[in-house]
């Protein structure tokens, strides 16, 4: 999915006022940069700001696809031209940075780095929760001292969990470790690049003076802009989306109750029926076993107690001739 930028673009008087396009003195220039130079000045080459307007835009382009898929992009700037910036603009749109030196293998063994930043994160805990203060002297300034050594180190990527998407770098001659490292884990490079730089490797080339506050400021903001925006589209989205699952699980949990409880109504209706069926077969064998009587016993006359006995015919007739 394609995202366009809304935000507006960094015009050419914006990187002129910032002195984007002083290079460095012609004696100590690399030839690989000889086209993005527009001529040259009291000994010092001017950089061709249509051609850094441009690219700039692409790599704008590329920062902004790449954040709003949530992509995380790093921040490099160590010298003190442009540490304060890469801080500051980094943490305005969300990013982790280093901003006082590279630690070798920060991407080519972050899992060891990786252990690095949960100690930073454990003496952080202990240091708000109080802990540090119960430690004898000696372990409390030794943690205190490595903590503030983390921090300086670590402190800018301590909430990045895994090697970045890609990497935005001041100054290719300082962070020529930082640029080895990502160039072997293949990530993509985004760079302001001076005249005495070598361009080669760079995925994105910014051609732009990298030894003026301001002109760093201006191409570090440019990018943060464009990654904050996406990445802030992207949050939403990732909002959005988890409240649908949580409505879709909702509904799936309501229709496994409901069904669960249609199979239990259904069981006790069956389970009822049975009852039923089972006591009327009961009652239908009790009243074959106390049925009405056999017919002979029926058919035989029944005597009453209080009438005298029958007397026989032939013995009342012998009787009259008798008494005559």
């Amino acid at each position: 999915m394609h995202f366009s930028r809304r935000g507006a673009q960094v015009g050419l008087r914006e990187l002129l006022e910032g002195g984007v396009h002083f290079g460095h003195q012609t004696r100590r220039w690399n030839p690989k940069m000889r086209r993005f130079i527009h001529h040259e000045r009291g000994g010092i080459y001017v950089i061709d700001l249509t051609k850094t307007q441009v690219l700039l835009q692409q790599a704008q382009e590329f920062a902004l696809q790449l954040s709003h898929r949530g992509g995380i992009v790093l921040f490099v700037g160590t010298k003190k031209q442009a540490k304060d910036g890469i801080k500051e603009l980094a943490e305005s749109c969300g990013m982790p940075y280093i901003d006082n030196r590279w630690l070798g293998g920060l991407l080519t063994n972050f899992q060891t780095i990786s252990q690095r930043i949960e100690r930073l994160q454990d003496l952080e805990r202990y240091e708000a929760e109080g802990q540090l203060e119960l430690l004898p002297v000696r372990e409390r300034m030794a943690a205190r001292a490595d903590l503030a050594k983390l921090r300086n180190n670590l402190g800018g990527v301590k909430n990045m969990k895994r090697p970045p998407d890609a990497i935005f770098i001041i100054d290719l001659k300082t962070e020529v470790i930082a640029v080895q490292e990502a160039r072997r884990l293949r990530i993509p490079i985004i760079g302001l690049v001076d005249t005495n730089c070598d361009p080669d490797g760079i995925d994105y080339i910014i051609p732009g003076n990298d030894d003026a506050i301001r002109a760093c400021n201006t191409i570090t903001k440019a990018i943060a802009d464009v990654v904050a925006e996406g990445y802030g589209a992207y949050a939403v989205q990732e909002q959005e989306r988890v409240r649908v699952e949580q409505e879709a699980q909702a509904r799936r949990v309501a229709e496994q109750q409901a069904a669960r409880a249609a199979e239990e109504q259904a069981r006790r209706e069956e389970q009822a029926a049975r009852e039923q069926a089972a006591r009327e077969k009961q009652a239908a064998a009790v009243a074959a076993a106390t049925g009405p009587a056999t017919p002979a016993a029926a058919d035989e006359p029944t005597t009453d107690p209080a009438s005298p006995p029958e007397v026989p015919i032939a013995d009342t007739v012998e009787g009259n001739t008798t008494d005559s």
